[in-house]
């Protein structure tokens, strides 16, 4: 089961950390956006580490306080999840 998780969590992850660089492009071109509730459903539903890799690696949403610390909040928890149930 762990490592099913740790799979899916690696997969929503990914994702997440490509629609951080697409929105951010999309921002600087001045384009249709990435719907932040988008962006905070991935990283609810697993993908945290990666929004906070794509913030930090893009610049994206660091200003934005719920992106600054919801996601590495979110992170931090699913982080302890896959610990517990790893241990």
């Amino acid at each position: 089961m762990g490592q099913a998780l740790l799979a899916y969590m690696g997969i929503v992850s990914i994702v997440l950390l490509i629609l951080m660089g697409m929105d951010k492009s999309r921002a600087k071109n001045h384009e249709w956006r990435i719907a932040e509730r988008t962006l905070f459903t991935l990283a609810i539903a697993g993908g945290a580490a990666g929004g906070v890799l794509g913030m930090y690696l893009f610049r994206h949403k660091t200003r934005h306080n719920r992106f600054a610390f919801g996601f590495p909040l979110l992170a931090a928890i699913q982080i302890f999840i896959i610990v517990q149930l790893w241990t």
